[in-house]
């Protein structure tokens, strides 16, 4: 694997078994910091279980694996959005924003709060923060998720079909704001889907996965 000095993350032959399922199978990746990485499959191809590899969450059963770490040698900062949002599902969307709040990051509230609304007023979710958790649509509950992924400020923001209940006017939106993200303030986005035909519209590098085998990675189209 090439190890350049902007690598956050290189996986080198690296395999993860659930069982008798190799859910990845001998993968070698190595991804860049600033980078816009789409990983595409069908269901059950393996995105998720590179993406917790990638989040922390998993160790492979065999290969290496180079977690990313700043200059300083201090961990990057990886803000998840999975499947499992993991909401307070008796409070308001605002109250759970709400929890990102972090006066490490932010000097203040008021600081935090035009953050905050400004994302949701971008991703046209303003007029809809009082709304409990759980009378939110799927919709909601994605771009709720997404804002309170960025307003913990990461340096890479791992996706897992962030934008499954969204129309494509939508899902462009949450690519507009991720890429703005990445353009202003050099975020790593890793964005899993398998909707190849959507991620195709947007800019950025495409990994395919199948049967746990990395079959493609470019930005090419392919069939």
């Amino acid at each position: 694997m090439t190890n350049t000095d902007d690598t956050i993350f290189s996986l080198e032959d690296v395999s993860v078994t659930f069982g008798k399922l190799k859910a990845l199978e001998s993968v070698s990746l190595d991804i860049h910091k600033g980078e816009i990485l789409f990983i595409t499959g069908s269901s059950g191809a393996g995105k998720t279980t590179l993406l917790r590899l990638l989040a922390g969450q998993l160790k492979p059963d065999s290969g290496k694996i180079l977690l990313p770490k700043k200059l300083t040698g201090s961990k990057l900062f990886i803000s998840q959005v999975f499947q499992d949002l993991k909401f307070l599902m008796n409070k308001t969307c605002e109250e759970n924003l709400f929890h990102s709040f972090d006066r490490k990051i932010y000097p203040n509230k008021k600081n935090f709060l035009s953050e905050m609304r400004e994302l949701c007023k971008i991703l046209g979710i303003a007029d809809r923060l009082h709304l409990k958790m759980d009378k939110a649509n799927g919709g909601l509950k994605q771009k709720v998720a997404l804002v309170r992924a960025l307003l913990a400020r990461p340096d890479i923001v791992v996706l897992d079909e962030p934008t499954g209940s969204l129309d494509v006017d939508n899902a462009r939106k949450v690519y507009e704001v991720l890429s703005y993200y990445n353009m202003k303030k050099k975020l790593t986005i890793i964005w899993a889907s398998h909707n190849r035909e959507l991620v195709k519209k947007f800019t950025g590098r495409i990994i395919h996965l199948d049967s746990g085998k990395l079959v493609y990675t470019g930005h090419a189209c392919f069939i």
